[in-house]
């Protein structure tokens, strides 16, 4: 008997993601100091998702960080338009470890679907390096240097839709540089953050924000029966501003929103807005009160 249709994964190539190559017997030690995640803790074929932050703990870039299984090296999977900067910035701390930072031209696609999580046999993910999206179990596998003429049966618009349904942040389109803080981009709650990894670059500021439970705002998914506005849209309710559009696809986007907002309809330059937070998420939006002031 075949396949249902919808068990076929979904594939296409993200045009606006670069790799950043880190060798260097001094890779693991350097890197661990100035992102959030776990980097000594990757054994080979390992991915973490993580972040360089100010030292006020405010967002730089976040990436993905593979350690590769045949290469004495980590790959970056950032998107684009951060790549040259996050080079730059990473460069600044080399000092004299033994370090090379370089852009590659490596592609990288993503995978997902109903059967993603049965598909390690599947020649896309046998002819790339390939790991799982370490954010959520459902956010599928991505893929770097997978083949040229490997097959896309989906669009990247298609996959905005996924990781929007999801949740998931990316980059620049929903954190603002200088400004947005880890947990308000819920890198807590997606594993972006290791807590017992010891110090690094805005270590302080993000462990504060956690245990005196301090985060005012959060990304939440949120829906239109329209079309969404341009990021950066105020969102009201009950004619009071709440919060700002920050990525969309169609009627599906992400929204940064003020945390303890009671239930009801938002409305965003005309459009009436759904928030519709994830499992994983609804409690965050409800946290205790707190008399200790956050970060603004």
């Amino acid at each position: 008997m075949s396949s249902p249709v919808q068990s076929i994964p979904h594939c296409t190539r993200l045009s606006d993601r670069t790799v950043i190559r880190i060798g260097g017997t001094d890779r693991v030690r350097f890197l661990q100091g100035l992102v959030t995640a776990d980097i000594a803790a990757l054994g080979p074929n390992d991915a973490a998702w993580g972040a360089c932050l100010t030292p006020q703990g405010r967002w730089q870039a976040d990436f993905f960080v593979l350690a590769h299984p045949d290469d004495a090296c980590l790959l970056l999977d950032c998107a684009t338009p951060q790549a040259e900067a996050l080079r730059t910035q990473l460069l600044r701390f080399r000092l004299r470890a033994d370090v090379t930072i370089d852009l590659t031209g490596l592609s990288v696609h993503t995978l997902w679907g109903a059967a993603t999580d049965s598909v390690d046999g599947e020649t896309l993910l046998e002819n790339a390096l390939s790991y799982r999206d370490p954010r959520l179990d459902n956010a599928g596998w991505r893929l770097i240097d997978a083949p040229p003429d490997t097959r896309a049966n989906a669009t990247e618009q298609d996959y905005a839709l996924h990781r929007l349904a999801l949740g998931l942040p990316d980059g620049a389109q929903d954190c603002e540089e200088g400004r947005t803080l880890a947990a308000e981009a819920n890198m807590d709650l997606l594993g972006g953050i290791a807590w017992d990894k010891g110090c690094y670059m805005g270590q302080e500021v993000t462990a504060r924000m956690r245990y005196r439970a301090l985060v005012k705002r959060r990304l939440v998914p949120v829906a239109s029966t329209a079309p969404l506005p341009a990021p950066g849209t105020p969102i009201e309710q009950n004619g009071v501003e709440v919060g700002t559009l920050r990525s969309s696809q169609d009627h599906l986007g992400l929204a940064m929103l003020k945390v303890g907002l009671p239930a009801g309809p938002l409305l965003c330059a005309g459009h009436t807005l759904t928030a519709r937070p994830p499992a994983w998420l609804a409690e965050a939006l409800h946290p205790p009160v707190s008399s200790t002031s956050a970060p603004d």
